[in-house]
């Protein structure tokens, strides 16, 4: 019985991580011509991890890298990487729906990254725990900000940090919580580089982590000298090919970020580094067991970093004056997360181009060429505004969802009147309009959007940060 069961969740995650022919379609990626500045003695590098295994297999070459020069790393991880019930049920080999049993997994997880990073040459003294919950801290973000009602974790089914052992022990499922942690660490680590999780990584946990980052670092703006950033992505479709363990090949950037405007940085690694990296991996037994030849697809050359630049954007004047100039193109890909709460399937067959404009106090985005703008078509938009004048919990963090020419409007969990706020459809374009009132005169938006039509895969961009002059 146990031999069926393990048969059949190792097909089963064939779902999640599907076996590709061994020619890689990185071929027509973009390469990245540049290198990561050279690591310092006085460096201090903060790694953000969204769950433990994220700094292994994003930057276990760099953290080896940056001791050996002498300069200080410490890694923060966001979860405890508690809900990959899959990994659990083949590690353990039994099926259980206890919530002890996933606080259980979650221990087993960090005790794994505490022995991978002593492989590394990192003390446990400079790993620290938060604990939210695992596939929890996106909805976090995008809806939890009250002290009134936190949010409830879907397998451990509790509202609070339950890991005596992490920095956030009892700590409620809020954002403030979440902010409040990441800016004393900050505060007190004093870092000059930080390497975080990607913007436009399909993991939500791992844009969540992103978005934190950006506002703690603005909240300390006046306080810390800004730190540079250097986000590594893990997951996107289809990548890196081909699976398993190929020290032989560099690892290159996604061809779904062609033409994205992200600056590529490689770091390449030593032979002997990319052997530790590989053997640190596999501390990860209970993810290695039903995922390793995934896994150990970034054991390669070297490490890849990149992110989008920043938009700025200057105001307009009225669409009746003036034709209206659209900045900070992105270009949308393959996306295969699962967040979206509703009744539309599929995606959008083609992908389209996205570009801003700051118009009539009011932020517009434009998105020109899907293939389809027909009843099929719909998308989901996250529209997140940062004040230096009111605190982040108390701006509104806005969530659309059209499909076709209607459209409904979430503040976070609550429905909102969508008076100001409209949707122009045409032949081969749209344009999402909402005043900047409504997102609370903001002096820069973090922005997502996504696609959806009949069939998978699902079209989006990542989060983009605009500023607003």
């Amino acid at each position: 019985m146990l031999k069926n069961i393990t048969f059949i969740l190792v097909v089963f995650a064939g779902c999640f991580f599907p076996v590709y022919a061994d020619t890689p379609p990185e071929t027509l990626a973009p390469q990245a011509t540049s290198i990561v500045e050279p690591l310092k003695n006085e460096d201090h590098i903060l790694i953000c991890a969204p769950h433990p295994d994220d700094e292994t297999i994003g930057c276990a070459g760099l953290i080896q890298q940056a001791l050996g020069v002498g300069a200080k790393v410490k890694v923060v991880y966001l979860t405890n990487g508690d809900a990959n019930q899959l990994a659990f049920m083949v590690y353990e080999k039994r099926l259980t729906f206890k919530k002890s049993e996933f606080i259980h997994m979650g221990e087993v997880r960090r005790k794994e990254a505490i022995k991978a990073m002593k492989l590394l040459g990192l003390s446990e003294d400079n790993l620290i725990f938060l604990g939210y919950p695992d596939f929890g801290t996106f909805k976090i973000f995008s809806q939890y900000w009250s002290t009134q009602r936190s949010y409830k974790s879907i397998l451990t089914r509790v509202k609070k940090v339950p890991y005596k052992e992490n920095f956030s022990y009892g700590a409620p499922y809020i954002g403030v919580s979440v902010l409040d942690d990441l800016k004393k660490i900050i505060l007190e680590f004093q870092p000059n580089k930080i390497f975080v999780s990607h913007p436009a990584d399909t993991n939500v946990d791992h844009r969540a982590f992103y978005l934190f980052l950006q506002v703690a670092l603005q909240d300390l703006r006046k306080t810390i000298k800004s730190p540079r950033i250097y986000p590594y992505l893990v997951h996107c479709v289809g990548w890196p090919l081909p699976r398993h363990y190929h020290p032989e090949l560099t690892l290159e950037a996604p061809h779904n970020f062609f033409g994205t405007q992200i600056n590529w940085l490689k770091l390449e690694l030593t032979t002997g580094q990319l052997k530790k990296k590989y053997e640190a991996i596999l501390k990860y037994k209970s993810q290695t067991e039903s995922s390793a030849f995934y896994l150990l697809s970034f054991a390669r050359k070297n490490e890849l970093f990149g992110d989008y630049p920043q938009i700025q954007l200057e105001k307009q004047a009225s669409l009746k004056e003036k034709a209206v100039s659209f900045f900070g193109f992105s270009k949308m890909f393959e996306d295969s997360s699962s967040d979206f709460p509703g009744a539309l399937k599929g995606a959008a067959e083609d992908k389209g181009q996205i570009s801003y404009a700051v118009v009539d106090n009011s932020f517009l985005i434009h998105v020109e060429n899907p293939k389809e703008l027909n009843s099929r078509y719909g998308m989901q938009v996250y529209i997140f505004g940062y004040s230096e004048t009111t605190p982040f919990a108390q701006m509104p963090k806005l969530r659309i969802i059209s499909k076709h020419k209607k459209f409904r409007v979430f503040d976070k969990r609550t429905r909102i009147n969508p008076d100001g706020i409209s949707l122009d459809l045409k032949s081969n374009d749209l344009t999402l309009k909402v005043p900047l009132e409504i997102l609370g005169n903001p002096d820069f938006i973090l922005t997502s959007m996504k696609a959806y039509g009949e069939t998978l895969p699902v079209d989006a961009t990542g989060f983009r940060k605009i500023e607003i002059r």
